[in-house]
């Protein structure tokens, strides 16, 4: 098979193993061998060019929503490590991508199948003096030297959980272990990257809808990752079904559940929201017709109004339209003058819509401002919405 043909299918592939920070099928570069390419943002937020493909798309997992489970008719094939790493040097050299986000399918035992990755990133490393980023896939039950090999080479390391419990990663593959061969080596290799490696990052990933959880499951799973293992970030993908898998016939999860998902993330990482605080309805779900922070603000009117002159950062991050950005912003303004008008807040209009209702402004509500914007519309106050 010719390299350009063995990239593009291997490349295509890696596309089911969804990472947010990678992008989508639709923004990826077109060019002759640099074809799944696509805009990352890095650990440190910088963005690059990445280069997202399998080593091999040949896998002997059962996976059930997966396009390269075993013994589903589609075209297979696999990179050496030698052809590998030499054609993302080209790519590097051409300025095509300026890092590599390496995964693969388990063929023969994973321990092979862990070498041939390896063995791609050492040259890389080794052989083409590489000092970018490398997001390296850890395969399910792979064992401590492999985790650590793994950590030594690359800036992020990851494990697929897929599902947020042994229970429901039933439904989604009957050949993996959750316990021993997905979340023992995410916890193994937090173990290492602190000794080893404590700049890598670590990461997981869920597919969410197709194994019947609720949201709350998700992300009780999540805290905890991000309680004990540090973790950089966990990504959702919202589960799409796959012609010729034994879930090809199960709906598609809605992308805006894996939009709140992401919200309540967010929440929980930049804005200092607890599990407990989080506002599920009945069926442990997130609500589809408001982002989860304006839940928040409605379940709690006796914590607004907020007076943006005295409240802390913690504060500021509860208020609706305000992040952490704005509230940095907002700290620093009010060092200087008092803030009195929605303009003083350094925000954009949207964003201001949405704090009015919640805030003080030197003790006045600034609803009641008028012509700051041309067509500004009070909104409904907060206990009246709650």
């Amino acid at each position: 098979m010719e390299m350009e043909h063995k990239i593009d299918l291997l490349g295509e592939a890696a596309q089911f193993d969804v990472c947010r920070g990678c992008g989508t099928h639709t923004n990826r570069t077109r060019d002759d061998i640099g074809r799944w390419v696509y805009p990352a943002v890095r650990p440190d937020g910088t963005r690059v060019a990445l280069l997202k493909v399998l080593q091999t798309n040949v896998c002997e997992r059962d996976c059930a929503y997966c396009a390269n489970r075993s013994g589903r008719d589609t075209r297979r094939s696999a990179f050496q490590p030698e052809e590998l790493a030499a054609t993302f040097d080209r790519m590097a050299r051409r300025g095509l991508c300026q890092g590599l986000f390496l995964s693969s399918g388990v063929c023969g035992d994973v321990g092979r199948a862990s070498e041939r990755m390896l063995a791609t990133v050492e040259l890389v490393r080794k052989r083409y003096a590489f000092r970018g980023y490398i997001h390296l896939k850890i395969l399910p039950g792979a064992d401590d030297a492999t985790i650590e090999a793994s950590v030594r080479l690359a800036d992020r390391v990851s494990v697929n959980l897929e599902a947020p419990n042994a229970q429901r990663l039933v439904a989604l593959s009957r050949s993996k272990d959750f316990r021993g061969e997905l979340l023992a080596p995410l916890r193994q290799a937090d173990r290492i990257r602190r000794v080893v490696g404590p700049s890598v990052s670590l990461t997981t990933q869920f597919v969410v809808g197709a194994a019947g959880e609720a949201d709350r499951e998700i992300l009780a799973t999540t805290t905890g990752l991000y309680r004990d293992l540090g973790l950089a970030r966990a990504y959702y993908s919202a589960f799409q079904p796959v012609r010729d898998t034994p879930l090809e016939g199960l709906a598609p999860t809605p992308t805006w559940r894996e939009q709140r998902l992401y919200q309540v993330d967010f929440l929980l990482r930049r804005y200092g929201f607890r599990f407990d605080e989080l506002c599920f309805n009945a069926q442990g779900n997130l609500p589809r017709d408001a982002d989860p922070k304006q839940v928040w603000a409605w379940r709690h009117p006796e914590f607004f109004p907020v007076e943006v002159n005295r409240a802390n950062l913690e504060t500021l991050l509860r208020v609706p339209g305000i992040g952490p950005i704005s509230a940095q912003r907002i700290l620093g303004r009010r060092r200087a003058a008092s803030l009195r008008d929605l303009r003083d807040l350094g925000m954009g209009e949207a964003g201001a819509r949405r704090a009015a209702p919640y805030i003080l402004l030197d003790g006045r509500a600034p609803t009641r401002q008028l012509g700051l914007w041309e067509g500004l519309e009070a909104p409904v106050a907060v206990r009246d919405a709650a």
